[in-house]
């Protein structure tokens, strides 16, 4: 059996299906993860939800911020965007049932045979791994409640929350922890975040959320997306960047566990 972990794949869905096809990947004996960002801005959301599905247990995806958005305007909580492309996917036949799949996706996935973690955008360097999967749990156990929607209206409020310090609430706190697992990029130290920045050098007093040798996490293997404007390229060898933009026209990146080699098709 092989793991092939696959980045933002954002609705492009035949470079989906190329690239698991010249890695060779096979339902059954072989595991897809994807590393959130499931759906939009590409051009085919509902194929690429309708396949994971399909793939039941041989697929474990955690959720991103494309993803969570797309929860929030099925719920009529949010107004599309200009540049989404989820109507196909919110007027087809099967568009409950797919959202439901999609709320019970994790947050955070950690595998303790290749001791490794996969989260969307990243961990903050005040957390330990045990703190992450805590966190993540919380946020999994909101967005999976019969009330969820309450909570996306909460999610989705323009108060701002800035920092686990600040967070004084238990919303407040799962806000933060959406924050840190699914739109981060630049931090400090304590934990604050940068989100306007979405380019690769930081703003002063901030520094990318993996930069920070005293972290917990700093020498913890992890596989992320989020971040295109990395394309791919991390400073160490434990750490696995995959949004490669495949929706803005470069390609979609594979990482096989067994070996850590990668595997890309272009995207157009």
């Amino acid at each position: 059996m092989s793991v092939y972990v696959v980045g933002d794949i954002q609705g492009c869905y035949d470079p989906l299906r190329h690239l698991l096809d010249k890695v060779g990947f096979e339902p059954g004996p072989d595991q897809l993860w994807v590393a959130g960002d499931m759906v939009n801005r590409g051009p085919d959301s509902l194929s690429t939800l309708r396949y994971l599905k399909s793939l039941k247990k041989n697929c474990i995806s955690v959720l991103g911020n494309h993803d969570i958005h797309l929860l929030a305007v099925a719920a009529n909580i949010r107004r599309a965007k200009k540049k989404d492309t989820l109507t196909q996917l919110l007027k087809a036949p099967d568009s409950e049932e797919l959202i439901d799949w999609l709320r019970h996706r994790p947050l955070l996935h950690h595998d303790k045979d290749h001791a490794i973690t996969m989260v969307h955008a990243g961990i903050p360097p005040i957390w330990t791994l045990k703190q992450a999967r805590i966190y993540a749990k919380k946020l999994e156990a909101a967005l999976q409640a019969d009330d969820y929607q309450q909570f996306l209206r909460f999610l989705f409020k323009t108060d701002k929350v800035n920092s686990m310090e600040t967070a004084l609430t238990r919303g407040a706190k799962l806000k933060m922890t959406a924050a840190y697992l699914t739109r981060m990029r630049f931090c400090d130290q304590y934990g604050k975040l940068d989100l306007e920045n979405k380019g690769t050098k930081p703003s002063k007093g901030f520094a990318p959320w993996f930069d920070f040798p005293d972290s917990p996490m700093f020498k913890e293997k992890i596989i992320f997306g989020h971040w295109a404007a990395l394309e791919g390229d991390t400073p160490r060898k434990n750490l696995f960047a995959l949004d490669t933009g495949c929706v803005w026209g470069r390609c979609l990146t594979a990482l096989c566990l067994d070996d850590f080699s990668l595997t890309s098709v272009d995207c157009c």
